[in-house]
């Protein structure tokens, strides 16, 4: 008999190794920052240390190729959409984009009076999340981080597609 006949010891965890990576994605998210404007001054106000955004695990990252999500903040001309796309397909995968502030989300003020004004960030890479504001509260950016951590953590990476089932 022994230990397996009631209950297993105290230290056995059983999991899935989709959920360890999705732990490990979570709680290490290394971000790029594209910030314009207002929203820069918000997003710069989150990584201070009154709302020390660090204690979520989230590195500010000066490169893409180190990076895991691009904040996307502002507003952005057509010529700058061409350098936002360039430095998302350097990011390596998997890879999120957060569209912070209206102006980075559907163009806000400046996309009626300004030809030069993109009309959403989404029209060249896709979002993973829209952070309403104009600009947004540094609340506001953790709180789309918080469903962005939630998505992460809903993903599955290790897909083992059974040849009997696809028949």
């Amino acid at each position: 008999m022994g230990m397996l006949e009631n209950k297993l010891p105290e230290n056995v965890i059983f999991t899935s190794v989709d959920d360890v990576i999705n732990l490990a994605k979570e709680y290490s998210i290394w971000y790029l920052l594209f910030a314009t404007a207002c929203c820069g001054i918000e997003l710069m106000q989150t990584g201070a240390s009154r709302y020390d955004v660090d204690r979520f695990g989230m590195i500010p990252r000066s490169s893409p190729r180190q990076s895991d999500l691009m904040i996307v903040a502002g507003t952005i001309t057509h010529k700058m959409a061409s350098r936002v796309k360039r430095l998302y397909e350097q990011m390596p995968n998997p890879k999120y984009v957060i569209a912070m502030g209206s102006c980075s989300s559907s163009g806000g003020p400046f996309s009626k009076f300004a030809y030069s004004v993109l009309n959403g960030i989404d029209k060249y890479i896709p979002v993973d999340v829209y952070v309403p504001g104009c600009p947004p509260r540094p609340e506001a950016l953790i709180n789309g981080v918080m469903l962005l951590r939630t998505r992460m953590r809903q993903e599955r990476t290790l897909v083992v597609e059974s040849p009997l089932l696809t028949a």
